[in-house]
């Protein structure tokens, strides 16, 4: 147990019953906040048999920052930023810092987080193990970190880059969910803009087949586009969406009001939801509802309308809480991608899904123009839909294992983030770099230091259900 170990660390330590964001299956670990790198590094390759695993704030969906008996690093312990090059457009920060902090400090200075989710509270750390992708089509984080220090309990503190002396590292750190080591700070390029707004075209699409051509025939006008898709929609109506694609706004895209703060970026919640909410709040009735004043609340087509960036990018964030709107049995996120010529499998998700009347509260459709080479990123040329479904329903796991078959067939794959629940047993096929993965794992953590409850469930580092046998060798 890691309690043997926890004592002789530096910084705090404390027992926490830690989840993911869907609030399910919690284990309980030690949590260390390191006062350091230097500390990480120091005390890393010590953490006793069950291993450790680092977390930032908690947005995982799944189990990926849980370690059950082990000891999980606090990384938001480590948050300053070093350096800003306003004329290269890069930033070098530690892993610990929130795409809100930097937001809130790049903005007004006419930068901006190449690639951010569908949240703000996401570390730079959390941004690189899930390799996140948002509603930016042309590529992934990892496409624009130009380095990064990765601890590795098998190689100390070594500089990972995409075009370094060690591609691999990089590239199996980057959608590694955290099993090569942990990351303490990187160097990120930047996107340039003029001010703190968005302009966003808006159109209703009455079924996904319309969404879905409205997207392949005309996203390269947009850097951004993000569809939102009523799961409850059957017959001709089957996939309804509210399609939202926009790009930052220039200078003089603003009028007076918006131009005397073109910069000023101050987001605020809204409103919080309460600390307890009953179970079955969320149900086919509640949501039926919602989505038929979601979609006809949205205009029938708008052009060129001043968004702010949290309006935009995280609306979700403005309700403090909102993942508890589920109840005390949490739920779950499934997300899949299909390759392109695969658009069957999103109106047979569609289908399936309306056909059991799944209750979402959030299902929304992106497209994907590339991947990069991260061994478990998940980004490929595609579609890729996102649903949150309640837990605990009778039929679910039924019908996402059904799901999980289509995606394997048409050569997809499911999101490592989001996951709670997938067979292990589709892993390489969705995967076909796993066993590369593994390689350069074992070479940077030989004694099997890193391990999540993830993991263990899915058998990442090839051994499913136990702590890694590599153990043995201490």
């Amino acid at each position: 147990m890691a309690e043997e170990t926890a004592p002789a660390l530096p910084g705090t330590t404390r027992d926490a019953l830690l989840s993911g964001w869907c609030g399910t299956a919690p284990s309980r670990a030690q949590l260390w906040a390191p006062p350091s790198a230097t500390a990480v590094a120091e005390h890393l390759a010590e953490l006793g048999a069950r291993g450790v695993i680092a977390r930032g704030l908690g947005r995982s969906y799944g189990d990926a920052a849980q370690n059950a008996g082990g000891v999980v690093i606090d990384g938001t312990a480590l948050d300053g930023i070093h350096a800003i090059d306003l004329e290269a457009g890069t930033v070098t920060c530690d892993a610990g810092v929130s795409l809100a902090t930097l937001m809130q400090v790049l903005i007004p200075l006419g930068w901006f987080p190449t690639v951010i989710p569908g949240t703000r509270f996401v570390t730079v750390g959390g941004a690189i193990a899930s390799d996140i992708h948002g509603k930016f089509r042309g590529g992934s984080f990892g496409d624009f970190v130009e380095r990064a220090h990765l601890v590795a309990p098998g190689a100390g503190t070594i500089e990972i880059a995409p075009d370094g002396p060690d591609p691999d590292a990089y590239w199996a750190t980057t959608g590694g969910m955290g099993l090569t080591g942990v990351v303490t700070d990187a160097t990120l390029r930047l996107h340039p803009v003029e001010t703190a707004w968005m302009s966003v075209d808006t159109e209703r699409c009455a079924d996904v087949d319309a969404c879905m051509a409205r997207m392949s025939d005309s996203d390269d006008r947009y850097r951004y586009s993000v569809a939102w898709i009523d799961c409850l929609a059957t017959g001709g109506s089957l996939g309804r969406s509210v399609l939202e694609r926009g790009n930052h706004a220039t200078l003089d895209a603003l009028d007076s009001k918006h131009r005397d703060r073109a910069r000023d970026y101050a987001p605020r919640v809204s409103i919080s939801a309460p600390p307890w909410l009953p179970n079955g709040l969320v149900n086919r009735l509640s949501m039926r509802a919602f989505n038929e004043l979601w979609f006809r609340k949205a205009p029938q087509q708008s052009h060129d309308a001043i968004h702010s960036i949290v309006s935009f990018f995280h609306p979700l964030d403005m309700v403090l809480g909102w993942n508890r709107i589920y109840g005390s049995r949490g739920f779950l996120q499934y997300q899949f991608v299909v390759p392109d010529g695969a658009e069957h499998v999103v109106r047979a998700a569609l289908e399936a899904l309306s056909g059991a009347g799944t209750a979402s509260f959030l299902a929304v459709l992106k497209r994907f123009e590339s991947r990069n080479e991260g061994m478990l990123s998940f980004p490929m040329p595609g579609w890729t839909l996102a649903v949150d479904v309640p837990a605990g329903g009778a039929s679910l796991a039924g019908l996402l294992d059904g799901l999980d078959r289509l995606v394997v067939e048409a050569g997809g794959r499911v999101y490592l983030a989001k996951d709670s629940r997938v067979d292990p047993a589709h892993l390489p096929a969705m995967y076909p770099d796993l066993g590369r993965f593994r390689e350069v794992a074992t070479r940077l953590d030989p004694r099997g230091t890193m391990q999540s409850d993830l993991d263990r469930r899915l058998g990442l580092r090839g051994c499913q259900g136990s702590p890694n046998p590599m153990h043995d060798t201490r």
